[in-house]
């Protein structure tokens, strides 16, 4: 019979991950805005990006046979070690290569420290709160994330102190989850990606293009806005406060349709939710930075819509799944939210030369509405 366990069990796993997250925050502020603005060639920018989504694929192949081989327990600070050598890499000195690489290196980090804290946090939730729970863990990460960034704008872009406090808050991070007493999930079967993918496809297609979908869109949103703020010329301040209020979004919009989609079918809230993103992208190709304030709170409904996307799918998958496939699933959902974070930015690298730093929005509204489309579609065969 499964753990029964209450919501408070929980906690430590959400601490470590948000004392990451702000380090992490600071770091996706950090390294856009100082390649932007001192002499790096302009696609280092965008390359950086795809780097940490890059990364995250490796990151997916290896977490299962790393589990299996020293367990999630172990596993997990080991994956916090890694981050704290990539901002190490970019604390060494403004070499943009080197620091292209070490956000290939934390998004292999990354990665691995998801898939542990998801399979951590579903193994202890129930189907009646897993919704709630995985919604207040992605919304305490992206705030936290959001603090990180906001910390940017109080630090001096010149010199290494950026990445010297992405260090300290990492280090922090592992008190938590070394002081848990959560029971941690049985080991994963030993599943290739070859059959783990096929595997989370008859679960949940919902949740795989979900998770895919997400990938693309997160990715896009976290990624080039700091970039598409920097070349519009405002401050290092206001683009740490545009950062910032992006993530304050989900106080307002993540939480509630967690809720929501805990008490109705997710898919219904994932169509409610992929509307609420292409009207909050419409309005934000409507307006400049001249209006910096209203296109805050823009910006902020927009994130907020979109980084609700990967806790429905992936909600939304681990209803149907066993326990035991609990870590073959994460892995799989994480090599489909991967590939798509992946793929999205590289085309928007691609394209933004051609069609403007607006592009990004753009990839964003095509996404959403083909995700829109495919789970209509999905509702209409089930029933």
């Amino acid at each position: 019979m499964a753990q029964e366990n209450s919501p408070l069990s929980i906690v430590s796993v959400i601490v470590t991950m948000a004392l990451v997250a702000a380090g992490n925050g600071l770091l996706f502020t950090y390294v856009p805005y100082v390649l932007g603005t001192r002499e790096a060639a302009p696609w280092f920018a965008g390359a950086a990006v795809t780097a940490v989504a890059f990364g995250g694929l490796a990151g997916c192949v290896l977490a299962g046979p790393l589990i299996r081989r020293v367990g999630h327990a172990r596993l997990f600070p080991v994956s916090l070690a890694l981050v704290i050598i990539a901002a190490l890499m970019i604390a060494i000195g403004f070499y943009p290569v080197l620091w292209v690489l070490a956000r290939g290196l934390y998004g292999l980090a990354s990665n691995i420290n998801f898939i542990i804290a998801q399979s951590w946090i579903n193994h202890a939730a129930s189907n009646s709160w897993r919704g709630r729970a995985m919604s207040f863990f992605y919304m305490a990460y992206i705030l936290c994330f959001g603090a990180g960034s906001f910390l940017f704008g109080q630090l001096p872009a010149e010199g290494n102190l950026g990445p010297l406090a992405t260090v300290f808050l990492t280090s922090l991070a592992v008190l938590p989850i070394g002081l848990s007493r959560l029971a941690p999930p049985p080991m994963p079967p030993a599943l290739s990606m070859v059959k783990a993918v096929p595997l989370a496809w008859r679960i949940s297609p919902v949740g795989v293009i979900g998770v895919l979908t997400a990938g693309g869109i997160s990715m896009a949103v976290q990624g080039f806005t700091p970039i598409y703020a920097t070349a519009a010329r405002i401050s290092q301040q206001d683009v740490a406060t545009l950062s910032l209020v992006m993530q304050t979004g989900l106080l307002f919009v993540q939480y509630p349709i967690g809720m929501l989609s805990d008490r109705m079918d997710r898919r219904s809230v994932i169509l409610l939710t992929c509307t609420l993103i292409f009207l909050a992208g419409l309005a934000a190709l409507t307006m400049d930075f001249g209006r910096l304030g209203l296109l805050m709170v823009v910006f902020a409904i927009f994130a907020g819509a979109i980084e609700s996307i990967y806790s429905l799918a992936n909600a939304h998958a681990n209803d149907r799944a066993a326990p035991e496939h609990f870590v073959p699933l994460s892995s799989a959902l994480l090599v489909a939210w991967s590939t798509g974070a992946t793929l999205v930015p590289l085309l928007i690298t691609a394209v933004t030369p051609r069609f403007g730093p607006q592009s990004f929005i753009y990839a964003i509204l095509l996404l959403s509405l083909g995700y829109a489309l495919f789970v209509l579609g999905r509702i209409l065969i089930r029933k």
